[in-house]
């Protein structure tokens, strides 16, 4: 008589909470993991997502750096070379460009620049995204950037759960990995995750509900908006929501399994919209699936400015009643 399995214990964590969670647990695995950034260390981070790491394993392990993003990559571009298992902060997605020469020049092409005699196992997690009341250079949403260069994985998740997961993925990847990580929904609500480490797998979308009539494409913290718009236009389009989680490499598969089923689609994300990686979703669908195409793909995106200040944050985001009129737009050609 076969035992039954015993199920993982759970915590009800908020996304914040389970980046801590997911660092805590890859430490305790594996000893090459370290965490290096501006105030992770007594501080907690700017975010507070690396609180308590300091006093459990140690200023060597939990690396207080100066305020130089150039450094703090490079640095953990050459731990990464030689072994170690760097996850480096960014306080802030619009403070990353400092060392975006370090990252596409440097951590990019390790492999194939070495012809895979070295690997460059790194995370470069930095919250990302508006909605917050911050100043200027702290809402960037600028994914597409990084989406756009071969040798980096780009993820962005939305629940606790994929948060912890898809992070100790990261970490464990041999190659670099940018993990965004949105902080309009840093504490906004709380989910299930499992003790102990567990892995979401890079590269895979999910579809958190089915639909039949038009097909959103999302990710980040815009796939709380956008299942809230689909929730409204219940009984009028049946609407499928598609969680890309990880926006380079993008799940073609499930894209298009999707929009195949549907013939109609939008895309919702807050970046700006010219160059931004709804385009990109466009033209896979156009290049893939085009004899199932009902109507023209909608784009439900940020605005072609920069960020704007606090009266203009609400109007900038896509929310929920933009995203039920493009929604209609769609279902209406």
């Amino acid at each position: 008589m076969s035992q039954a399995v015993e199920e993982p214990e759970t915590q009800n964590l908020t996304l914040v909470q389970a980046v801590r969670d997911g660092l805590r647990d890859e430490m305790n695995e594996d000893e090459r993991v370290l965490v290096m950034g501006e105030d992770v260390g007594k501080n907690g981070g700017v975010f507070r997502a690396t609180e308590g790491l300091f006093d459990e394993f140690g200023g060597d392990r939990v690396i207080d750096t100066p305020l130089a993003e150039s450094g703090i990559v490079g640095t953990a571009i050459g731990m990464a070379a030689y072994g170690m298992r760097p996850v480096a902060e960014m306080q802030f997605m619009g403070f990353i460009y400092p060392a975006f020469d370090q990252i596409v020049s440097h951590a990019a092409r390790l492999r194939t620049r070495s012809r895979g005699r070295f690997t460059c196992p790194l995370v470069v997690r930095a919250p990302y995204g508006g909605g917050i009341r911050a100043p200027e250079h702290h809402s960037e949403s600028t994914e597409a950037f990084f989406s756009h260069y071969p040798g980096l994985k780009v993820v962005i998740p939305s629940t606790p759960y994929d948060t912890k997961g898809l992070l100790i993925s990261a970490i464990r990847d041999p190659d670099p990995v940018i993990f965004l990580e949105p902080k309009l929904i840093y504490r906004a609500f709380r989910g299930e995750v499992p003790d102990g480490p567990y892995e979401v797998p890079i590269g895979e979308a999910a579809v958190r509900r089915e639909g039949e009539d038009v097909s959103v494409f999302t990710y980040g913290a815009m796939t709380r908006p956008t299942l809230e718009a689909a929730e409204q236009l219940e009984g009028e389009v049946s609407v499928e929501v598609v969680d890309l989680r990880t926006v380079s490499p993008l799940d073609e598969e499930t894209v298009l399994e999707s929009f195949r089923k549907t013939g109609r689609a939008a895309v919702v994300h807050e970046a700006p919209k010219s160059g931004g990686l709804a385009g990109e979703i466009t033209a896979t669908i156009q290049e893939e699936a085009l004899l199932y195409q009902e109507a023209p793909v909608k784009r439900i995106t940020g605005f072609d400015t920069p960020f704007p200040l606090y009266a203009l944050e609400d109007y900038y985001l896509p929310e929920a009643t933009r995203i039920v009129e493009g929604i209609r737009e769609v279902a209406e050609f």
